[in-house]
């Protein structure tokens, strides 16, 4: 998939633009804080209704604009979708071919990309909270059911985590309501850890392909998911894994009335990553964590080019730079030909340009967008 142009009213620091792109490679040069990372988190808002950068959707809007407007031509298996979202302080909407979603649902999954920042340099490193996000937001935008079952959770959480506070604090004393929310939480998060066990599996394949290219077969990459509730398998069902939650929550539930919070569950999971079967987190060098975030980067494509039957759109946010010869040699290698790349650099200096041929090249000058003529 390709996207031929975007439109934007009212975004960051763009009061308006239209601008095309070229279905390869598209790189944006400027100086730092000129808007050229504000024009990637626009692709990524109009693919994921999301942005990278903040929980704040209100911030996306330009100072003195009453909304933010974002519309875009998207090239799929030879077809043609429009793509439009409005975002004003209430909230926003969103149509696909002039029809408007009544769920952000419907939306999430027309348009797939992939962001890879320097920020993402420390999903080996981070904190947990880190790699979770991670998995929310790929796997969200790859698999509706996923989306709509981690936006229940998140709800049914605050509801439970509630109810908790005021037990914990003698405001409340019906334990059985309290029964009644953890069975409901137990069963959406059967869900979600059903299907990031079965992601996770293909995140690691492709992830171990990759680590093998990057590393010349030097390293073996093993990623797995921990799940914060105990025995749980690979293999279980949904049912099952209903089972084992509930019967943690039902086991801590006295604990969780006198911290006022849920212990366990998806919000509390992580991703591991071990090489040559040492945990990274504790044993990695600075450079193997470079190549084990790179490598789950590429995993990422390759996992939604088996699901969706697409190559989704790469974007890379002033990583080049962070990247030695190699890395940046095997990440253009891998995507050449496969995705259409968005690049954001201070410079042109560091390019692999035996690898990048005939990108679009743009500047970027607060706000104002030209494109280099060849």
């Amino acid at each position: 998939m390709y996207l031929e142009n975007l439109t934007l009213k009212g975004f960051r620091n763009f009061s308006e633009l239209q601008i095309d792109f070229d279905p390869n490679v598209n790189i944006f040069i400027g100086q730092n804080a000129q808007g050229k990372t504000n024009l990637l988190e626009a692709i990524y808002f109009l693919a994921l209704t999301k942005s990278h950068r903040t929980n704040n959707d209100k911030e996306l809007i330009k100072f003195g604009s009453k909304f933010a407007g974002l519309q875009g031509r998207l090239h799929k298996s030879q077809v043609e979708v429009e793509l439009r979202l409005r975002l004003t302080t209430k909230g926003k909407k969103a149509w696909v071919n002039r029809l408007e979603q009544k769920k952000l649902s419907g939306y999430v999954g027309q348009m797939n990309a992939v962001l890879f920042s320097p920020e993402d340099l420390a999903l080996v490193k981070g904190a947990p909270a880190v790699r979770r996000h991670f998995m929310n937001l790929e796997f969200g935008q790859i698999n509706p059911e996923y989306l709509y079952f981690s936006s229940q959770y998140r709800q049914i959480l605050q509801q439970k985590n509630n109810y908790l506070k005021q037990l914990s604090a003698g405001k409340a004393k019906d334990k059985l309501f309290l029964d009644v929310l953890s069975d409901q939480l137990a069963g959406v998060a059967a869900e979600i850890i059903y299907r990031r066990i079965k992601y996770v599996s293909l995140l690691n394949k492709y992830a171990q392909q990759a680590h093998q290219q990057i590393s010349g077969k030097k390293e073996e990459l093993l990623v797995q998911y921990r799940p914060s509730v105990p025995d749980i398998e690979d293999d279980n069902s949904v049912e099952t894994i209903y089972q084992k939650v509930l019967s943690n929550f039902q086991k801590n539930k006295n604990m969780e009335i006198r911290k006022g919070t849920t212990l366990s569950g998806p919000h509390r999971d992580d991703l591991e990553f071990f090489i040559d079967k040492r945990n990274a987190h504790d044993y990695a060098s600075q450079g193997q964590q470079r190549t084990i975030a790179l490598s789950m980067k590429l995993a990422e494509i390759s996992v939604v080019h088996e699901l969706t039957n697409e190559y989704p759109i790469l974007l890379l946010d002033d990583v080049m730079s962070e990247l030695d010869h190699t890395r940046q040699s095997s990440l253009l290698s891998y995507i050449h030909g496969k995705t259409q790349t968005f690049i954001t650099t201070t410079d042109l200096e560091g390019i692999s340009w035996e690898i990048v041929k005939a990108p679009r090249v743009f500047q970027i000058s607060n706000g104002i967008v030209t494109k280099e003529e060849k």
